[in-house]
């Protein structure tokens, strides 16, 4: 808390009146809700002569609810109406699930702090009849739910015998849609339902095997105008260097695929001492063709560690899977 050492109180008061009024975009869903909340406390605790407060917008991914997210295109779908309130000065910075973040930002914009990580990995979340399951006691025909195409496929290479449907909205309203019926298991991300205090919904988490997480799952990325100093400065608080270095590695990854976040591309990283480790994997959708391999290095080349195992998942025939995704789920 700061305090006005050696200062008159007038002198004091006028150093607030002063202070910068900085705004933070947001999605106005209840789990980007308290991702922004927890954001501005950290913020405001660490800069209390500063206000901070928060703008809610809708996103095109939050307005289209009744198709899938491949076909709709991933191109800022759930970033676009926050980078465009920093651009023309509605707001300093936004809040993002990392995953979310197209690896190519708009020109003028900047990750500029990645938050320390949750677990990344993917929960299974059953039906409240299936108390205790987990993916290896369901019987053939089980109904899961998912809205990812890198889910589907890890699950369909593991699990032929279940049938996949697709699930949109927000996790509230997934989980309602379980407990309804409609799904026998649906797949969430552990971050998010512990994020939201839903940690007794986790039924399973899925270990690296069966599914590698998203690329940046379970971070938090605050986006910026490049040419901001002083809001640089200020998000400095929040960055993570361990999770950062180990984002950065899946982004170079992903970005180096020419991957969007709406293609079966998984990872998982590890930093041991002075070393990351990075796995990746490219499956096709129908999870026949799947392509694991890993790359080690220093954790402070995590760029050129993504890149080397990229190259090695190219090698390998990664490309032309994705190529052959990305036709069949691009609407024309």
């Amino acid at each position: 808390m700061y305090q006005p050492v050696g200062y008159a109180r007038k002198a004091f008061v006028e150093e607030v009146v002063l202070s910068r009024s900085v705004r933070i975009g947001t999605r106005d869903s209840e789990l980007a809700m308290v991702q922004t909340r927890w954001v501005l406390a950290e913020l405001q605790q660490a800069h209390a002569d500063h206000q901070f407060s928060y703008l809610e917008m809708k996103t095109q991914g939050d307005k289209i609810l009744d198709v899938a997210l491949a076909k709709i295109g991933d191109k800022g779908l759930f970033t676009k109406e926050l980078e465009t309130a920093m651009l023309d000065g509605r707001t300093d910075l936004a809040v993002h699930s990392l995953k979310d973040l197209p690896t190519n930002l708009p020109e003028g914009l900047t990750l500029g702090a990645i938050t320390e990580r949750e677990d990344p990995a993917d929960a299974v979340v059953f039906h409240p009849r299936l108390q205790g399951a987990t993916l290896d006691t369901l019987p053939e025909g089980t109904v899961i739910g998912t809205s990812s195409l890198r889910r589907l496929a890890q699950l369909r290479h593991r699990y032929p015998q279940f049938q996949f449907e697709d699930i949109r909205g927000n996790l509230n309203t997934r989980i309602r849609k379980l407990d309804e019926g409609k799904y026998d298991a649906i797949i969430l991300a552990v971050a998010g339902l512990r994020r939201l205090g839903w940690p007794e919904r986790i039924g399973q988490i899925l270990p690296p095997d069966i599914s590698l997480h998203a690329v940046g799952q379970g971070a938090l990325g605050i986006e910026c105008r490049d040419a901001d100093p002083e809001i640089h400065g200020l998000i400095s608080v929040l960055h993570h260097a361990p999770t950062a270095q180990r984002c950065l590695a899946e982004r170079a990854l992903l970005r180096f695929l020419e991957g969007g976040c709406q293609v079966p591309i998984g990872v998982f990283s590890a930093i041991e001492g002075e070393n990351l480790t990075l796995q990746g994997m490219v499956a096709s959708l129908d999870g026949k063709q799947l392509i694991r391999d890993t790359h080690s290095g220093l954790a402070t080349d995590a760029e050129a560690i993504g890149i080397a195992l990229a190259e090695k998942l190219k090698n390998q025939g990664a490309q032309e899977i994705l190529d052959v995704i990305i036709k069949e789920n691009r609407q024309p």
